[in-house]
């Protein structure tokens, strides 16, 4: 997912995170053709690789596939986000519920110190400073995946993950950064998880998503 900023493994499996990202931070446009000749030359691996790529993407919704026509990066709709959405807040909340009630101290320890990064980049985000956005996001995803890192189950955070990639996407599209509101939610997320109160975070966490959504729309470029 989007965990590390430089993707390490085997050839196939880095290129396969470099497009993936590329899709996700909006590099590769949505409705654009993937055409394999250019992409081999990119990401410099064979045209065969690159078909078990696209063809793993398009299983995750990243990509669409043609049939004879080829690939192209998934298109983009206001139901969709909405749709989305709704699916991350479900299985977050669920998350939440099931990783308040597990975490120990080095979970309190993990959630605190990827809070502090996000808080951190937000400063600079609100001060004007946006020439690292795509660090921003990673750090809200990291956020996000630490408070429901104790749930017990890495099917749920996988399948967490593959859902907030993909909002994630409508918010870079949007340049969706809403400033005070948003930090001030992920401080009460932080606060919800110190003190084990799940139903409160589940609240702070829906008004975070639909604003989130909102402010997504409001910006007309989807």
């Amino acid at each position: 997912m989007l965990a590390d900023a430089q993707p390490t493994g085997t050839i196939g499996e880095t290129a396969y995170a470099r497009i993936r990202s590329d899709i996700i931070f909006g590099r590769l446009l949505p409705g654009q053709k993937l055409k394999l000749d250019q992409l081999k030359e990119s990401y410099s691996v064979s045209v065969s690789t690159l078909r078990e790529i696209l063809n793993r993407l398009s299983s995750e919704r990243l990509v669409l596939a043609e049939g004879q026509r080829g690939f192209e990066v998934s298109p983009v709709s206001r139901k969709n986000l909405k749709e989305i959405a709704a699916l991350r807040q479900l299985l977050e909340s669920h998350a939440i519920e099931q990783s308040f009630a597990s975490g120990d101290v080095e979970w309190e320890g993990h959630v605190v110190a990827a809070h502090h990064k996000l808080f951190s980049m937000e400063q600079r985000m609100k001060a004007g400073d946006r020439n690292e956005t795509e660090l921003w996001k990673r750090y809200d995803w990291q956020f996000h995946q630490a408070l429901i890192s104790a749930c017990g189950s890495h099917a749920l955070m996988d399948a967490h993950a593959g859902v907030f990639d993909r909002y994630l996407r409508y918010q870079m599209l949007a340049m969706s950064y809403r400033g005070d509101i948003a930090i001030d939610e992920h401080r009460m997320l932080l606060d919800c998880a110190l003190k084990r109160d799940a139903a409160t975070a589940c609240k702070v966490l829906t008004a975070h998503v639909n604003g989130g959504v909102e402010h997504a729309l409001a910006a007309k470029t989807i």
